[in-house]
């Protein structure tokens, strides 16, 4: 677009008649009232820097003509002309290319005086203020305006810049100092900024007294960068930043632009050509579809110092973790933050889930991604609001007693060309070879992992959102894309490491890195993967070195997607087949304690033709529901925390789409079958309420010792049955029987240290739409050796079902 001069937002003069600019000539007078009193000479409006002018006794000055008639005694200064603009620091600044233009425009001291230089394009004049001195700068042409005041020192200055209808008065960026520190970019430069957002992007700050934004990005490949923005018409010209040394970061600091404005980077590359680019480091952004970044000042005031101050109480694998898996944007389409914050606390907190797990909130340009093709890291998605409204949801949650997990994405970023991929006009986010970069399965790029920068700037990111967002948790997405340098590619489009394998060692650095880094920095906080191989220590400490040669990669919890598509694919046969397929079930407990599990059943489970929980199940509609509830506390008994997808708390039917989301109006109650799916609904709050309340359902998920098989073989029956053991040794005894029959006088060998047994759940209760096959008395144990067991209890299984059972 074409920059005009402003229309808004500029202190406005009345309009006077003047010289055209470019007629001015050196030798110019300009005045300064002479004070009346004393006391007037102390105008605190007379820059104390400022001294007094005098005339400079050199042959090259010209003589001033008679001063005009002025109020009581008046002194004048001449305007000199200032040295000559090299023609290559003209052009460059003009083309965008300079990496010093405080070397050239601003106030610097010279022989007898100072010189100022001003780049306004558009501007018909330009003038000097201090206190009550006045200078009109020469214009020099192409926006360049000049001159030279015999003063003693640099004052403290401002402009006047006189456009076509207004004038508009500011601050000089150019005669500041770098509003970046050494120590700052001593850490950016060694990749060590543990705040990366304090130090680049957009900061509303208060520099050498003058009120501004600090501008700053990381572009050591430009050849020169300007910022832009509705503060400037799009028009960078007379923006252009600096480059701070070899750390390849640029800075402006821009006096008068505050909280609101639009901005980007106009970037020239390497070859010349230039791009705009959103701010990597941005917390704003506008609404999708639009690509600006928007500065932004934190307001909101935390009200969550409790639950904070308990969340580090008890470890996440050795405390109850029962996630409530949330896409916000569709949870209840059209709510806000706010509004969310209104109806989502409440909701989970009835279910009794511990924990919500929210789906992408990193902007994102693709609402059909889900949030996991990312654009702006250090931003929550504008479609729901500001980063302050997401704060009050996140605070709202954490009031209600419920924890936040959030997904995030550093394995890979969207081609956008106003965003990361090759930044500066060369790779810098990504790796510089081209196998390395493209990611086979989603058209995206993969992050350079072995660079310092780009580990910075996502170890940053990974700490932001825990500190500045107060997130319980991060669970990391595809993880097993960054662990493997073959990962979804043939033999010739992978390069091995330098060992000769397959392991991308610069990907196994950084995740450490960044557990080792928020486990340190965030107490209380968890960290999670999502990682669908056999890696060995997924979970165990950085520090503890593997069989295979390589430390741990320091997560809290790692998602068992075995469990997952193994016991899915058990409960998607027939029942008659089931038998052949017995050890799917059986199976995750070989492994099970090789790593910290969660059992997820997650939004990808649900998507692309795999249809809903309940309809993965088999059967007529009551079997699929009896199903449904069979597996679910089969899930929530099974060693592991637990994971369950919207929608899937009350049987819905249809998949998951990010269009509509979860079909509520199946629990409406004119609607004929709400009874069915509300009974869904009400297993899964008793679920919750039963877990939170049994401590053997939870405190040693990741002991051995806490878990016993009492009935592993009964493939013909369909039948699974073990105890679960808190610290103490108390049991949960839960029994399965995935057959459509009822098996009265089930015998099972049971501890015989329990003297009776209690049914506290059964998903065959009348009230989740079972058949109501209950034991209301307690179950006494018979001498009767079973199972290898000196003890039994006959027990009648009811069909599709499981019960829970602990000591009377």
């Amino acid at each position: 677009m074409t920059p005009r001069p402003p229309s808004s937002g500029s202190k406005k003069t009345k309009k006077s008649k003047k010289k055209d600019p470019g007629k001015k000539k050196a030798g110019k007078k300009v005045t300064e009232k002479a004070a009346k009193t004393p006391e007037a000479a102390k105008s605190p409006e007379t820059p104390e820097r400022l001294e007094m002018p005098e005339r400079l006794e050199t042959p090259e000055a010209p003589a001033p003509p008679p001063s005009p008639p002025v109020e009581a005694t008046a002194e004048t200064a001449v305007l000199l002309p200032s040295p000559a603009l090299d023609a290559s620091d003209r052009e460059r600044l003009l083309a965008g290319t300079h990496h010093d233009p405080h070397s050239v425009l601003g106030a610097h001291p010279l022989p007898g005086g100072v010189a100022f230089r001003v780049l306004r394009p558009y501007a018909k004049s330009v003038t000097i203020v201090a206190g009550e001195l006045r200078a009109d700068l020469h214009d020099d042409g192409d926006g360049f305006f000049s001159g030279a005041l015999p003063l003693r020192g640099a004052p403290e200055y401002r402009l006047v810049i006189a456009y076509e209808e207004q004038v508009q008065e500011t601050e000089d960026a150019y005669r500041l100092l770098p509003a970046l520190g050494d120590l700052d970019l001593h850490l950016i430069g060694e990749g060590r900024h543990e705040e990366l957002w304090r130090a680049l992007g957009a900061e509303p700050m208060t520099h050498q007294g003058v009120t501004g934004t600090r501008f700053t990005v990381w572009a050591p490949n430009a050849r020169g960068v300007r910022v832009i923005g509705g503060f400037n018409f799009w028009d960078g010209t007379a923006y252009p930043m600096r480059s701070l040394g070899a750390t390849g970061v640029w800075e402006l600091f821009v006096p008068g632009v505050g909280e609101g404005e639009l901005y980007k980077f106009e970037i020239t590359r390497p070859d010349g050509s230039k791009t705009q680019r959103a701010d990597p480091m941005a917390r704003r952004t506008e609404v999708p579809p639009h690509t600006s970044s928007i500065v932004h000042g934190s307001h909101h005031e935390w009200e969550d110092g409790e639950w904070l101050a308990r969340r580090a109480q008890v470890p996440a694998h050795e405390g109850p973790l029962s996630i409530y898996e949330v896409h916000l944007a569709s949870w209840r389409p059209g709510l806000t933050y706010r509004q969310l914050a209104e109806q989502l606390p409440a909701y989970v907190r009835d279910l009794g889930f511990t924990h919500v797990e929210l789906m992408p909130v990193a902007e994102h340009p693709f609402g059909g991604s889900w949030g996991y093709q990312v654009t702006g890291f250090y931003a929550p998605t504008a479609r729901l609001g500001t980063p302050d409204d997401f704060k009050y949801l996140v605070d709202a949650l954490h009031r209600a007693g419920i924890g936040v997990l959030m997904d995030w994405v550093p394995a890979h970023f969207p081609r956008d060309d106003w965003a990361l991929a090759e930044f500066d006009g060369r790779p810098l986010y990504e790796h510089a070879d081209p196998l390395r970069a493209a990611h086979p399965d989603w058209g995206t790029l993969e992050f350079d992992f072995g660079r310092r920068e780009v580990r910075n700037f996502l170890v940053a990111n990974a700490v932001y959102w825990c500190e500045e967002f107060h997130i319980d948790g991060l669970r990391v997405d595809a993880v097993a894309s960054m662990l493997y340098l073959d990962y979804s590619r043939e033999a010739g489009q992978w390069t091995p490491n330098e060992h000769g394998g397959r392991e991308n060692l610069d990907a196994v650095a950084f995740l450490q890195e960044m557990n080792a880094t928020v486990y340190r920095r965030v107490p209380g906080v968890v960290t999670i993967a999502e990682e669908s191989t056999a890696w060995d220590g997924v979970t165990r400490a950085t520090h503890h070195t593997g069989p295979g040669g390589f430390g741990g990669l320091g997560f809290g919890l790692k998602w068992n997607m075995g469990w997952m598509h193994d016991s899915l694919g058990y409960v998607q046969h027939d029942p008659v087949h089931r038998k052949h397929h017995h050890h799917e079930m059986t199976f995750s407990m070989v492994y099970a304690y090789s790593e910290n599990y969660v059992l997820p059943i997650s939004h990808d489970e649900v998507v692309h033709g795999k249809r809903s929980l309940v309809s993965k199940m088999p059967g007529d509609w009551w079997q699929q529901r009896a199903t449904e509830r069979a597996y679910l506390a089969f899930m929530w008994s099974h060693p592991g925390k637990q994971l369950l997808f919207m929608g899937q708390e009350f049987a819905q039917g249809a998949e998951w789409s990010e269009a509509h989301g979860p079909d509520w109006w199946l629990l409406d109650p004119a609607y004929g079958a709400e009874a069915d799916h509300r009974g869904v609904r009400d297993l899964v709050r008793d679920l919750n309420t039963v877990y939170r309340d049994t401590p053997a359902l939870w405190q040693r998920d990741t002991h051995p010792s806490g878990f016993e098989w009492l009935v592993g073989d009964a493939a013909e029956d369909n039948v699974f049955a073990f105890v679960r053991y808190d610290a103490e040794g108390a049991p949960l005894l839960s029994v399965s029987n995935f057959s459509p029959v009822v098996r009265h006088d089930y015998r099972i060998g049971v501890p015989e240290s329990v003297p009776a047994w209690q049914e506290t759940l059964n998903t065959d209760a009348l009230r989740y739409g079972g058949t109501d096959v209950h034991h209301p008395a307690p179950l006494k144990p018979d001498p009767q050796p079973w199972h290898g067991r000196a003890a039994s209890i006959r027990v009648t299984l009811p069909p599709l079902a499981t019960v829970w059972l602990r000591p009377a």
